[in-house]
Order: C-alpha cells, then sequence, then structure tokens
C-alpha cells in the first residue's frame, strides 16, 4: 500500500451526522491509536483500555453530552475498512441493530487493530502518522485546539511535512478586528507591540470545520487567552450578548479576573449593527461547544 493510499483511507472515513451536532468519536478514537503507536505501542487496542480514555477525549474535545459512547466508534470504525475487531462473531448484537453493547465488547475482552497493510505503513514511518493527525486535526477542530488534543494523545507534530490547503478568507481576521474596533469583545484588550497588534484574535463562532461561515456575523474579536476558552467551551455568549461562564469552570489565579467577573455581563457590540453576532451560530456554540451547565446568574449586575 502506497502512502497515498493510507491518506486515501483515512481521508474517506464516514462522520455521523445529525443537523449541525458535532460528532468527533472517529478522529478522537484515530488519533488516540495513532498516539499509542507513535511510541511503538502494539496494533491492537484493548477496549477496556480505549473506553476511559476516549471517554475522556470526548468529555474535554467534545459537545457536552448527557452520557458517552465510546464503543459506537470502536465498533462503526470498522464500516470504513479501517479497523478491524478481533474475533467478531463472537459479539451479540443489540436487537434489531447491527451493533453492540459497552458491556459485550468489555465481557468479551474485544480488541480493535489497522489492517496490517496500514499499520506496516505507520509504524515504518512517524511522517506518516503526524501527516494523518493534522490532516484529522484540520479537519474537525480549530487551531487553538490542536496542541491540547496532541498532548492528551501523547502526539508530537515534530514530523510533520504537511501543509494545509485549507481555504479560507484572508479577509477574516482583519473585517473581524475592524467590526470591533481592534479590541477584544469581552476584556477590550488592545495591546499593540509598534504597529502590530498582540494576541488579539479573529474567532469563529460556528467553527470553520462545521461550515461556519467567514463573515462578521460569525466572529468575534477575542484576545489569545479568552479565544481559547471560547473554543474550549468555558463560556458562551447567549442571543441577548450576554457572556454565561461553564458551572465546570474553576481556578485561582486569574479565574476571578479574567473569565468570572464577565459573567453575567455583556460583551462589547460591534461598531455596526449588521456585525452583530447572529443568534443561530451563538446557538450552535452553545449546543456543540460549551460545557454546559452554565453558572447561576442570580446575583450578577
Amino acid at each position: 500500500m502506497l502512502r497515498e493510499d493510507v491518506f486515501r483511507s483515512f481521508d474517506k472515513i464516514r462522520i455521523w451526522k445529525k443537523g449541525d451536532e458535532r460528532a468527533p468519536h472517529k478522529p478522537l478514537l484515530i488519533l488516540y491509536a495513532l498516539g499509542q503507536l507513535s511510541r511503538g505501542e502494539s496494533n491492537c487496542f484493548a477496549f477496556c483500555d480505549v473506553a476511559p480514555a476516549l471517554t475522556s477525549l470526548l468529555e474535554e474535545f467534545g459537545p457536552a453530552r448527557k452520557s458517552y459512547h465510546p464503543e459506537f466508534p470502536f465498533w462503526y470504525l470498522q464500516n470504513d475498512s479501517l479497523w478491524i475487531i478481533d474475533e467478531v462473531d463472537r459479539l451479540k448484537r443489540r436487537t434489531g441493530k447491527n451493533s453492540v453493547t459497552k458491556g459485550e465488547l468489555i465481557k468479551h475482552d474485544a480488541h480493535g487493530y489497522f489492517p496490517s497493510e496500514i499499520a506496516e505503513q505507520l509504524q515504518g514511518d512517524p511522517s506518516l502518522i503526524a501527516d494523518i493527525a493534522l490532516r484529522l486535526l484540520e479537519g474537525h477542530f480549530p487551531s487553538s485546539l490542536h496542541q491540547d488534543i496532541l498532548d492528551a494523545v501523547g502526539l508530537d507534530l515534530e514530523f510533520s511535512a504537511l501543509v494545509t490547503k485549507r481555504k479560507r478568507d484572508p479577509e477574516f481576521r482583519r473585517r473581524i478586528l475592524t467590526a470591533y474596533e481592534y479590541a477584544c469583545a469581552v476584556c477590550g484588550f488592545d495591546v499593540r507591540l509598534g504597529s502590530q497588534f498582540v494576541a488579539l484574535e479573529a474567532a469563529h463562532i460556528k467553527w470553520h470545520q462545521a461550515g461556519g461561515p467567514d463573515e462578521e456575523s460569525n466572529g468575534l474579536a477575542l484576545c489569545s487567552l479568552h479565544h481559547k476558552a471560547f473554543d474550549r467551551g468555558a463560556f458562551t455568549i447567549q442571543s441577548d450578548w450576554t457572556l454565561v461562564v461553564s458551572e465546570l469552570a474553576y481556578g485561582q489565579r486569574g479565574f476571578e479576573e479574567w473569565l468570572l467577573q464577565y459573567h453575567g455581563l455583556p460583551i462589547r457590540p460591534p461598531h455596526r449593527d449588521s456585525y452583530i453576532p447572529n443568534t443561530k451560530f451563538l446557538a450552535w456554540h452553545q449546543s456543540e461547544v460549551f460545557k454546559s451547565p452554565p453558572r447561576d446568574l442570580l446575583g450578577c449586575t
């Protein structure tokens, strides 16, 4: 199997879709497995080991849900010809469905692995692992989360030679910063170094990877700290522009000053009404990124 054939195999994974809901389960499972291979581990992944690790990844980098199901990607990745489960016929299917329960996978100590022709390529070429990981990250997560995910799965992209080909509007940053008069919409940060603004970024409300457009109504000017916190779901913006902080966010030094003090307060609006964030993009962030529930707004002024 050629290197390009391996790329195509990973590029063709099918992602579950229901409206605008995020489903990063398969990408996160693959990144976890690539991390294991990059450290010389065997191409054989026990579900009892994968389940807690993948659940943690889904809690950290997936949308907030009442429950998480690591068994779904572990099972359904087989349909992409990228994954094999040993002795699959011994596993009892769920009634009326071609899938199995988490308990069934644990009961039979199920193991999954990449097909041998793919695993051999990955194990013999660290740069291939790095390039596939980068393609997955670029396809499913904003750049502000890439290093956090890499750290979580133990991957190093040092060997990657891949240059992203994603087409983005080069004017997006300029237009968003202009709309917010070159200051963070949350804290007003507007530091310059000479003629250049420092650590001031244009954030997508609905991620580019989820089909969010490069337009003013889908953007916010945020300092790098609030951009990262926004993409991680530490806070969101309601339809009335009120900022709300996740109940899961906490800390000592800096938490009050940089996040909690803005809870329940409106963000700084753009200078033109047509640039005001679109409520449908805000609603997407609230359901697919924000780590709900929000903190109580009682007592906020």
